[in-house]
């Protein structure tokens, strides 16, 4: 069975359709370009951790440290996931968006495990400051493209599904 299609009709539903999707994309892009704050007030919450950490906390002082560490951080993300005014289905997280959460793990890691090291091996003073500043440093410097890399690629999403669609 065919139906009869009216041209202008079937642009006209498509032009209602892409224009609000736009405008998606366009606020997505702007939550994660616009707002540095979580950014850096993660990497805050970080050094605090990584400065007193170098301490020579008995253990039980650690396990509250690093309970209050956890907790602020958990507290962040629910505080600015409940800002984002997106909800999106399918495109809320990409590929690209999740190899960016690994590799800023991998990046702040390293950044934590060398500057440790390098701290030990030079016998430098105030050595928790300096590594707590380096991985700061490091996660700050990353985490702003690694954002915008993650979330350029929702736009594409949409036209690729498209494309895709049309090849049949």
């Amino acid at each position: 069975m065919s139906t009869p299609v009216n041209a202008e009709q079937a642009w006209q539903d498509l032009q209602r359709i892409r224009v609000p999707q736009e405008r998606v994309y366009d606020e997505i892009e702007r939550c994660a370009e616009g707002d540095p704050r979580a950014t850096y007030t993660t990497a805050g919450i970080m050094w605090v951790f990584l400065a007193v950490s170098g301490l020579d906390l008995p253990g039980w002082a650690f396990g509250l440290v690093l309970t209050a560490y956890v907790a602020l951080l958990g507290s962040l993300a629910v505080i600015y996931n409940r800002r984002t005014r997106m909800r999106l289905h399918r495109s809320r997280h990409s590929w690209r968006s999740v190899a960016a959460f690994f590799a800023g793990m991998a990046v702040t890691a390293v950044a934590i495990l060398g500057s440790g090291l390098l701290v030990d091996w030079l016998a430098l003073p105030y050595g928790s400051l300096i590594r707590a500043t380096v991985s700061a440093g490091a996660f700050v410097l990353f985490i702003g493209p690694a954002n915008r890399w993650a979330v350029g690629s929702l736009r594409d999403r949409g036209t690729s599904d498209l494309r895709k669609g049309a090849g049949r």
